[in-house]
């Protein structure tokens, strides 16, 4: 038989012991000692008991102390949390105060920038109103060379070119003949090559090339001539303009300025003249103001009814009881008459004098602005004779007396007048500037005694310039005197 399977009995396993929390752990040894000191301790030895239960007070146990130090622990961490949400309290209030403060500031310049809005408004439609003053020019304003310089415009003028002297005409005709001989050498070298055979070249072969030169320098002179008294017309004609056009300038303006002024006058109430003679009163109102009073005083009535009244007594006198009233309003009419004659009579007069006035102050602009354009003339003159007189100081100072004594060289000139003739010779086609570097580089090899020969050919030069300085100064006196 098959054996039958046994239900497996429930195994399980032993359960550890669980470790006490610190707080049971901290009862249980409270127990424990109480146990062991009743145990320990007898109740006949009650002072030993006393004195194991003080040394334990003194000393408490480690889990008693733990848990009050975390208490403590707590409080100060809840302190210091409170202390920080008070310090950020006080810091939101502060940004508070700033952001209120930041959009007072803002509401004000918005307010500002409204009221400048309003201003520049109301300034801009006064504008529109007003009407511009916009001249008339009759002339037109020429343009001369200069002012189109300045406004960027390009003058050609290919006439004006200068002629080439003879030196450039006869090198242009030898450039391709001394190109050819020295094929290798650059420009510089060319022209010192050439430079060095016009030296050599006689008068009668340089001639054709001079008055070819000077012919051209004749037309050349003859042409800026034409140009020069070209400009002069121009410069002239502009400068008439310039004052035809000022002075309508002038003219236009004042009239605009007498209609602007009498556009005003016009929007302006009429002022009643306290000089204007008074109308004279009727016969009917002469009689009115003798029977208001009364009239008043009678009845107790209004003015409108009084004036009703009057009107009736009027209505009902005869013509001899109205006589006297209107032979009064006759002579304060014929007064009036005469004095209203008077008073036109002075307001023409007033007119006539403020037309003169005008006539003259306009007169007086015009003569102010021709002053101002002749004073810029005589300036411009004057200008120009200076600059002139200067010139001719100059020349004069430039030309010197031919017959006067010149200066003799220094002993070093003298040593390269020499120098340089042997230099030229020896080494033709080199620039002046090497020539000259090289008689500097020599003359400092020079001794002291041989750079004292050309010292004392140079005292002896400037002794024979003093006494032909001297004969020149007295000859000179000599002439003034005769």
């Amino acid at each position: 038989m098959d054996a039958v399977p046994m239900k497996k009995e429930n195994s399980r396993k032993a359960l550890k012991p669980q470790r006490p929390s610190s707080s049971e752990a901290n009862i249980m040894a409270g127990v424990l000692d109480s146990d062991l000191t009743d145990s320990a301790f007898p109740s006949g030895n009650s002072a030993e008991k006393e004195n194991h239960e003080s040394f334990r007070r003194k000393n408490p146990k480690k889990g008693v102390g733990a848990s009050k130090a975390k208490k403590q622990n707590g409080d100060s961490s809840f302190e210091k949390a409170f202390y920080e949400m008070q310090e950020k309290l006080e810091k939101l209030k502060i940004e508070k105060k700033h952001t209120e403060e930041l959009l007072k500031a803002r509401d004000e310049m918005i307010l500002q920038k409204e009221k400048e809005q309003e201003k520049l408004q109301s300034e801009l439609k006064k504008l529109q109103k007003t009407k511009e003053f916009k001249p008339i020019l009759n002339f037109p304003i020429l343009m001369g060379d200069r002012d189109q310089k300045k406004k960027g415009k390009k003058v050609k003028n290919s006439r004006k070119k200068k002629p080439a002297t003879a030196y450039l005409l006869w090198c242009k005709d030898q450039w391709n003949e001394v190109k050819k001989e020295n094929p290798k050498a650059e420009f510089k070298e060319v022209t010192n090559l050439l430079a060095a055979k016009w030296k050599t070249i006689s008068a009668e072969e340089k001639k054709p090339y001079e008055e070819k030169y000077q012919s051209e320098k004749e037309i050349y002179l003859k042409i800026v001539g034409n140009d020069k008294r070209e400009h002069e017309a121009l410069r002239l004609l502009e400068e008439e303009q310039k004052q035809k056009n000022a002075l309508e300038l002038l003219e236009q303006y004042i009239q605009f300025q007498q209609k602007e002024s009498e556009m005003e006058n016009k929007k302006k109430k009429k002022e009643k003249d306290p000089l204007k003679p008074k109308k004279p009163l009727s016969a009917f109102f002469l009689f009115s103001n003798e029977r208001r009073t009364a009239l008043l005083a009678e009845n107790n009535k209004n003015a409108v009814e009084v004036a009703k009244l009057m009107g009736e007594e009027w209505r009902s006198l005869t013509d001899e009881q109205k006589a006297p009233y209107e032979e009064v309003a006759a002579k304060n009419r014929e007064q009036y008459a005469q004095e209203m004659r008077s008073y036109q009579k002075k307001k023409e007069e007033e007119a006539a004098s403020h037309e003169r006035e005008e006539e003259e102050m306009m007169k007086i602009k015009k003569q102010e602005a021709m002053q101002l354009l002749k004073k810029e003339k005589v300036e411009n003159l004057i200008k120009k004779t200076k600059d002139e007189h200067k010139k001719k100081q100059k020349k004069e100072e430039k030309q010197t007396d031919p017959n006067k004594p010149k200066k003799p060289a220094s002993s070093f000139l003298l040593f390269s007048k020499e120098e340089r003739k042997k230099l030229v010779e020896e080494k033709l086609g080199t620039n002046p500037t090497s020539i000259n570097a090289i008689i500097s580089v020599k003359w400092k090899e020079l001794s002291e005694e041989e750079k004292q020969v050309w010292s004392d050919k140079a005292a002896q030069a400037m002794e024979a310039y003093k006494k032909e300085l001297e004969e020149y100064n007295n000859n000179k006196a000599r002439e003034i005197n005769n």
